[in-house]
């Protein structure tokens, strides 16, 4: 009986120590439990998120390797037709050939002005580069 009473106030320390107390730990998230993820599902006459045009411009700019004065031209462009391509799906129903002529102009239009901002040798290099800048964006 001796040698259980001798135990008794680490007994007591380890209960403490170890026993949680919900005061302290009420808003902790649950290690085990993950995160909830909720994935945006966009559909084709989904208006384009504006950040998709900084994000692009970005990618462009790390495989390319765009001046800075060629990326803030890109930018401004890419924002643009982002706009542009957002209120033609507002005003033309989806999947009807006004807004396929509207979208093939605006594209038509933005890839001109594309052109005469990066040069000729850069804008092949985007050619070429298209699926390398479409991972560089995705990462994003």
């Amino acid at each position: 009986m001796r040698s259980f009473s001798a135990l008794r106030p680490l007994l007591a320390l380890a209960l403490v120590t170890t026993a949680s107390c919900s005061v302290f730990h009420r808003n902790k998230p649950d290690a085990a439990t993950p995160p909830v993820v909720v994935e945006t599902v966009r559909t084709p006459d989904s208006p384009t998120p504006p950040t998709a045009a900084r994000d692009l411009a970005d990618a462009m700019t790390t495989v390319l390797r765009l001046r800075p004065d060629q990326t803030t031209k890109v930018r401004q462009l890419l924002s643009t037709t982002v706009e542009q391509v957002n209120a033609a799906r507002q005003q033309y129903p989806a999947q009807s050939p006004q807004l396929k002529a509207a979208l093939t102009r605006i594209n038509a239009d933005s890839d001109k002005q594309m052109r005469t901002i990066l040069g000729p040798t850069s804008y092949r290099e985007m050619q070429v580069k298209r699926p390398q800048i479409q991972a560089e964006m995705q990462k994003r």
